[in-house]
């Protein structure tokens, strides 16, 4: 298997991100669904270049529990 850049795939799902001027993107871990030719599913992951283990665990962990539990950091509008 050939590893290839995943940029321009990404942007074909229509994935987006809530960023502020300003604001600057470290590392990122991406996780996709497969369906390989044969019809297997199977799920992949990339990340960032940069991205060291310990980070990595972070950010999967992070993401699962806004996953899990819909945390945010920005105030509402009740607050």
């Amino acid at each position: 298997m050939a590893s290839q850049k995943i940029g321009q795939l990404i942007d074909n799902l229509g994935v987006e991100a809530d960023l502020e001027d300003g604001d600057m993107v470290t590392d990122a871990l991406v996780l996709t669904k497969v369906i390989k030719a044969d019809g297997t599913v199977t799920l992949a992951s990339a990340r960032s270049e940069a991205l060291d283990w310990i980070t990595r665990l972070g950010m999967l962990t992070a993401a699962q529990a806004i996953e899990n539990s819909g945390y945010t950091d920005s105030p509402t509008d009740d607050d």
